[in-house]
């Protein structure tokens, strides 16, 4: 199989901003940078990111040399911060054990820090041309096809990781592993795959039986449990609102947030929620509507509520005060950035 899917992705790659052209060696950094914004993420919504984060840190040690605020700010939007500061930490330890060059073993890649096992094999391989095999969701779904294994994921990851490692030829291992993730998002596509244009439609077993469009299967998730919260909007007279710094562990660790209470399955009457405020400004106004964000493993619900407080209100401990006009300048997540727009909104309208 491996012969006839190289010949198909010599006449069919996808041309990717982070992928070495035909003949060119791949540059660690790049397949480093791309997979760990990969993770959970689109390429479509990758593209952007890598380019303006390669403009600004051309190598490892451009990067390394940032400062965290710096890199979370660029990293806003992309989701799953703890990437984020896990990337800082990898180019820095980089930098640091290795001289500024990623090692080329799949053990040395897999004692940096956010760099995990499928990433480890996808920078040893791609960039390095070791015998790696790389197991994304696009390869785990032609893998189960061309085997037809019925085992429903996630149970199925290690039966399909080692069915992926047999494919894996000595030649052009990374070629191979690119082959396969493009395969998976092109051709073998979750629903509807066109297995008349495959390479490997002869070979495959979920072909011939008929049940390709139904593999891999997967165990029903449960449903997302629901959290409660109020975010506190505090506006001085001067136009300066109040942010805080979320602990460095933990759920968008390190990110700037409009400060909150906590987010519980039960969010419990406003007058307690408040006493969670950083400070007591001597009258609530809850702003109309709801900021709801999902994450991973949970859907969040935030009341707004908003006060204005005088003019040189100092910062109680763990806050500081940004001009309205300069909030873009912070490393804001997602879930915050819709909370400005819905205070801002119920400022405008009201």
């Amino acid at each position: 199989m491996a012969p006839r899917l190289l010949a198909w992705y010599d006449r069919h790659r996808r041309t990717l901003p982070w992928r070495a052209l035909p003949g060119q060696r791949a540059d660690p950094y790049h397949v480093w940078l791309s997979e760990i914004m990969l993770q959970q993420t689109t390429v479509a919504a990758v593209d952007a990111y890598y380019r303006r984060f390669l403009a600004r840190w051309p190598t490892v040690g451009d990067l390394a040399a940032a400062p965290l605020d710096d890199v979370l700010h660029a990293w806003a939007g992309l989701g799953y911060y703890a990437r984020a500061r896990n990337l800082h930490k990898c180019a820095q330890a980089v930098v640091e054990r290795h001289d500024g060059r990623f090692p080329d073993s799949e053990a040395a890649l897999l004692a940096l820090p956010g760099i995990g096992t499928y990433t480890a094999a996808a920078i040893a391989a791609i960039a390095f041309d070791r015998k790696a095999t790389p197991v994304d969701g696009n390869v785990e779904r032609v893998v189960a096809r061309l085997f037809a294994i019925d085992t429903p994921l996630p149970a199925a990851k290690q039966e399909l990781r080692i069915a992926a490692a047999r494919l894996t030829p000595e030649g052009r291992p990374g070629d191979f592993a690119q082959a396969s993730m493009d395969l998976g998002a092109t051709v073998c596509t979750p629903r509807s795959p066109l297995c008349m244009v495959c390479p490997l439609a002869e070979g495959c077993a979920a072909r011939a039986a008929g049940i390709a469009a139904a593999l891999p299967r997967r165990t029903a998730k449960a449903a997302r449990p629901r959290r409660l919260g109020v975010a506190f909007w505090i506006v001085r007279a001067d136009g300066a609102v109040l942010l805080r710094r979320r602990v460095e562990k933990g759920l968008l660790g390190g990110m700037t947030e409009v400060p909150s209470s906590p987010w519980q399955e039960d969010g419990g009457a406003l007058p307690e929620a408040a006493a969670h405020a950083p400070l007591d400004p001597g009258g609530w106004r809850s702003l109309p509507g709801l900021v709801r964000h999902v994450f991973t493993h949970f859907e969040l619900e935030l009341t707004v509520l908003a006060a204005e407080v005088p003019a040189g209100t100092p910062a109680p401990g763990g806050t500081f005060w940004v001009p309205i006009d300069r909030l873009v300048e912070h490393a804001l997540p997602s879930v915050m950035k819709k909370v400005v727009r819905h205070a801002l909104a119920g400022r405008d309208g009201a």
